[in-house]
């Protein structure tokens, strides 16, 4: 039972930068891990970056260098600032977290999603 609010997306231009937040609420033990994914219409949805409860990050190469994923434990937030973005960056971006509930259950959320789009 873990509830997800998004914030931060919008329009830019290319090269400027946004910074995405998900706040996660509800009662579980821990999260696991969380991670930002990304969708455009008619494509598969894509792992953009992730992060577990050791600090461990991934991202996807596309990203690479431009992208930076954080999170705040005590807030129980996540973060994505996104600099030096392209139009081939506009999609939904969606934030996920893996949780564990205090009985052991594994959660799996989802955002609602917040759209991205770069252009002139």
């Amino acid at each position: 039972q873990v509830q997800l609010v998004e914030s931060g997306g919008g329009l830019v231009q290319p090269g400027g930068s946004l910074r995405l937040s998900c706040a996660a609420s509800g009662r579980f033990r821990s999260i696991n891990d969380m991670a930002w994914y990304r969708q455009v219409s008619g494509k598969q949805r894509e792992l953009v970056a992730s992060i577990n409860n050791r600090g461990s990050t991934t991202y996807a190469d596309s990203v690479k260098g431009r992208f930076t994923i954080s999170s705040d434990n005590v807030k129980n937030s996540l973060y994505l600032q996104m600099n030096s973005l392209k139009p081939e960056d506009t999609a939904v971006y969606t934030c996920n977290v893996r949780s564990v509930s205090w009985t052991f259950k594994p959660n799996d959320d989802w955002g609602q999603g917040t759209q991205v789009s770069v252009s002139s």
